[in-house]
């Protein structure tokens, strides 16, 4: 009796199983909903970035570089940035003002197209490190997080680099 009980368990399982299978394979044009499990592995990020490097400073100010890519089908706006060398950071462009080129806080962040690029480079764009704590030596790490307009975030890694081209001070200005 238990072996009859047994096997008509079995029957009903195997036919239940079958039956959501054929479900799952209707041609009515319908699809079945999946039902996602919150602890799932999101996508991996639309945005990285390529080559990053900080400019070697003891304190004072610095700035950090590299290309951002966005491999996402939207733009994305990087909106501020965080890192371990400087506790106040903010995104600066090169503008020229009545003839003459100034750094001063990019209006509206920068925006990465999608399927794109944007150049943080010296003489452009470029994430600047208003008060740097934590000297930034040669081939040091600093950590750098970067805020989204839609409050994700992106965290890389810049190693240190000495650098003297792009005749840039990065001494207390007045921002235009």
């Amino acid at each position: 009796m238990t072996r009859t009980r047994t096997a008509v368990r079995a029957a009903l399982l195997a036919a239940a199983a079958c039956a959501a299978m054929l479900t799952g394979c209707a041609t009515d044009g319908t699809t079945a909903a999946t039902a996602t499990p919150s602890t799932a592995v999101s996508a991996a990020p639309a945005v990285s970035i390529r080559d990053p490097w900080v400019k070697t400073a003891d304190t004072g100010m610095s700035a950090a570089f590299g290309t951002l890519v966005n491999t996402g089908k939207t733009d994305v706006t990087v909106v501020s940035a965080t890192s371990t060398a400087s506790p106040r950071m903010e995104l600066h462009e090169i503008a020229t003002v009545d003839g003459a080129m100034v750094m001063r806080p990019k209006t509206g962040g920068f925006v990465i197209p999608a399927g794109g690029t944007h150049e943080l480079a010296p003489g452009g764009d470029h994430l600047m490190m208003m008060e740097v704590t934590t000297a930034v030596k040669a081939g040091d790490a600093v950590t750098v997080t970067l805020t989204l307009a839609d409050g994700g975030t992106v965290e890389f890694t810049a190693v240190g680099k000495a650098f003297a081209g792009g005749n840039e001070s990065y001494a207390p200005m007045t921002m235009g």
